[in-house]
């Protein structure tokens, strides 16, 4: 009898286990779990967050739609993102206008291959809030000829060309670490000029964010998580653009637990988001 209340404990215990299954966690930059309230919260005293995503991950792309609809009743907010180029800001406040259709607006623009599912709920809230949305990053097109030629290619460019960018020279830090390993994930074939490139857009975000900031909002930015990892990237030019500027992060990452942080990613952001590696991924 003993034996069979013993396996029924066991048992119980698998299938209670079983049942707890979190696609997500966040924790705070030391690894210790942390609510959703308490990272709102934090967003609200702040002036600008960047939120990085993984671009294809589902649970990103949830949660930033969260947070974007509750910061909203708390404090009057600005939106941008890396998914929307610079020259595409016309027919993008034509759209939150209500001045061209969404059929138009995939004419006019370049959007994503996931805009539909996963940036396009973030145009329509900012639509329907009348809240400003900055599209933030540089052209394509000019981040891929500094990663062939360097940034001296940018000066061939017209005026309304460089005014889609941060102003030139824009500053550079070959040694911040992310560009240091972005050398080295890419091997030693790779070109000096692969990170200047990745720094025209860190540069030209974080110059648009800055000329955006205003008084009393919360600057709520998206963008890949490694153009603000380790409060570099973005966070770096933020901070060169507008020293003092109160900046907070939030960082993703994919784990099979997600019960614990791993140490790798300690000190990511301010906030991490820890989600289960095996959720949907959008495209």
């Amino acid at each position: 009898m003993k034996k069979v209340v013993f396996i029924l404990i066991l048992l119980s215990g698998v299938l209670l286990q079983a049942q707890d299954k979190p696609a997500y966690q966040l924790y705070d930059k030391k690894g210790k779990k942390v609510t959703y309230s308490k990272m709102l919260k934090a967003a609200a005293a702040t002036e600008v967050v960047l939120f990085g995503e993984y671009h294809n991950n589902a649970i990103c792309h949830w949660l930033q739609l969260e947070l974007t609809k509750d910061l909203a009743e708390i404090k009057p907010l600005v939106m941008g993102a890396e998914m929307f180029e610079a020259d595409n800001q016309l027919a993008g406040n034509r759209y939150l206008a209500d001045s061209i259709t969404q059929k138009q607006l995939d004419s006019t623009a370049r959007l994503w291959v996931n805009y539909e599912t996963d940036y396009k709920p973030l145009l329509d809230f900012a639509k329907e809030k009348k809240i400003t949305f900055v599209a933030t990053n540089i052209p394509r097109r000019y981040a891929s000829m500094v990663a062939k030629k360097g940034f001296e290619v940018l000066e061939t460019l017209t005026p309304q060309e460089k005014s889609w960018m941060a102003p030139l020279p824009m500053p550079y830090d070959a040694n911040l670490p992310g560009y240091v390993n972005m050398m080295k994930m890419m091997g030693e074939r790779t070109s000096p000029n692969m990170p200047k490139a990745q720094a025209t857009k860190d540069a030209t975000m974080g110059y648009f964010i800055v000329q955006n900031l205003q008084p009393g909002t919360v600057f709520l930015h998206f963008n890949g998580t490694y153009h603000s990892d380790n409060y570099e990237g973005i966070n770096w030019y933020l901070k060169t653009y507008q020293p003092g500027v109160k900046i907070m992060t939030i960082a993703s990452v994919e784990q099979k637990d997600v019960g614990k942080l791993e140490a790798e990613h300690y000190n990511k952001a301010d906030f991490i988001l820890v989600i289960d590696e095996d959720v949907t991924k959008t495209y």
